[in-house]
């Protein structure tokens, strides 16, 4: 099939290039510059096409592969509908990314199993081998105030939600393992390489490949469902760092050791509904309450497409935490107070993507925002005593948009907001729970370049309002993958 078109493709340019060898330069200056431009044009669309059937047929012969696997080791088939990958999308496909473009257009994540690549002979001996991955991820930062007086007034952070350090710097590094375990089973292991040495398991779960009536269970250690930007790796941003709710809310990013149970609706619109218990060790949950299941949550999605050049996805979720010492750390990470109560968070997240007939190889923007509620009752105190009476009401958003004006060219803003009313005798002046009358707010702006889907270069201007005193910061960040990428999901 490529051959003919390739063929009929060498035609066309010859038909297109004809009436150059025969025109008077001097005479027809402006036909030769329109033929000119348009075989310029007829070329182009030419490769993209070639491209993307190559890649078609790889994607092809994938599914072709795991199939086959799958039928030699037990005997029966499965179907692609039943693939995690493809409930994962909440509209129906757009057209395959060109290899070596700059798409994705949105953030790879784990929960996606990874379909083996091979081919030959050795196929089913190969079907199940892991797919092998690195992150390189380092760069540079600047303050105008010093990063380790960093805190949001009236917001309790854990120990991830600080700025990093001043000056070129290199951040965590990532070992990714994945593949389908057999022909049920599906297996992923995330490790992060910290740079003063160490290694820490950041996700290492299985899930289910062919759970019956659109189910899918999840179990280990994962990153949550809920919200939109909370089950993303944050290498995959575009944005050089979570947004301020997230920090305040999340330690930045929510997941914990539990289990996972989705169900994908037999229906024409996306929809989606989801549950998680977790052990309640992680922020916001604390000291493992509750016997080691203190944390659970719940959240349901639903998404469409709008013609062929939109498409948009909205979400809902409730997280519940039990915590018992719960720690709250300073920018330098000392230990400055703990929480024991309950901690309720409710999230509402919207997504619109657009790009010219469904193609985002050249141009595409996504618009994306999410609102936090979270309402704490409790004790708190400094880390030795018991603590006061406390009531937590907090609220946070963000919004953002990103558009890429030109192949592996975009751009992004970025605006974010907190508002804290907490009450009790554990808010004491200039504590930690006292807000002091402001309103934390950070404004960013970001230029990014990606040679390929492998490869990012990020420069970020934020205004950093969360403190009285503004703090303007400048970021450079360079990412890299090495190895196998997983798919890509809504």
């Amino acid at each position: 099939m490529i051959r003919s078109f390739t063929a009929v493709a060498c035609l066309l340019l010859a038909g297109l290039q004809m009436p150059l060898a025969h025109a008077s330069e001097a005479s027809n200056n402006a036909e030769i510059n329109s033929l000119k431009q348009q075989l310029k044009q007829t070329r182009m669309l030419l490769e993209q096409m070639q491209q993307r059937m190559d890649h078609l047929e790889q994607q092809v012969d994938h599914y072709s592969t795991v199939t086959a696997a799958q039928k030699s080791a037990s005997g029966q088939s499965v179907t692609s509908a039943a693939l995690p990958e493809q409930q994962s999308h909440p509209v129906s496909p757009q057209p395959a990314t060109p290899p070596g473009s700059i798409m994705p257009q949105y953030a790879a994540s784990a929960v996606q199993p990874a379909l083996p690549s091979v081919s030959g002979a050795n196929e089913s001996a190969n079907a199940f081998n892991p797919e092998i991955s690195a992150v390189l991820n380092g760069g540079y930062q600047a303050f105008s105030q010093s990063p380790s007086g960093f805190s949001i007034p009236g917001f309790p952070l854990s120990d991830a939600a600080g700025l990093g350090k001043r000056g070129l710097h290199l951040n965590e590094s990532e070992l990714d393992l994945a593949s389908n375990v057999d022909n049920l089973f599906y297996g992923s292991l995330t490790v992060s390489l910290s740079p003063a040495g160490g290694a820490n398991v950041e996700e290492a779960y299985v899930q289910t490949l062919t759970a019956p009536f659109g189910l899918t269970l999840k179990a280990g250690r994962f990153f949550s469902g809920i919200g939109y930007l909370n089950q993303f790796h944050s290498h995959h941003d575009d944005f050089i760092d979570r947004p301020l709710p997230n920090r305040a809310f999340l330690n930045t990013q929510f997941g914990d050791d539990g289990v996972q149970l989705r169900w994908l609706a037999p229906t024409d619109t996306f929809l989606e509904f989801g549950g998680e218990l977790y052990s309640g060790h992680a922020f916001p949950g604390g000291g493992g309450a509750f016997r080691g299941q203190g944390t659970w949550d719940a959240f349901m999605n639903v998404g469409g497409d709008i013609g062929y050049s939109q498409s948009w996805k909205a979400g809902i979720s409730y997280l519940q935490a039990r915590s018992t010492a719960r720690s709250a750390f300073d920018a330098a990470g000392n230990v400055i107070g703990n929480f024991t109560g309950n901690s309720r968070l409710w999230l509402a997240n919207l997504v619109w993507k657009w790009a010219p007939n469904g193609n985002p190889v050249n141009q595409n923007f996504r618009f994306q925002s999410e609102f936090f509620y979270r309402h704490e009752r409790g004790l708190f105190g400094a880390a030795a005593t018991p603590g006061a009476a406390y009531l937590g009401r907090q609220f946070g958003w963000y919004t953002e948009g990103v558009y890429q004006f030109m192949p592996r060219w975009r751009i992004g803003l970025r605006h974010a907001e907190l508002f804290a009313n907490n009450s009790g005798a554990a808010v004491i002046a200039a504590g930690v729970l006292d807000t002091r009358g402001h309103r934390p707010r950070r404004d960013s702006a970001v230029l990014g370049f990606s040679n390929s889907e492998f490869s990012r270069i990020r420069l970020q201007l934020s205004r950093d309002a969360t403190q009285p005193k503004i703090d303007y910061q400048l970021g450079l960040q360079y990412i890299m993958l090495i190895g196998a990428h997983g798919a890509h999901q809504f």
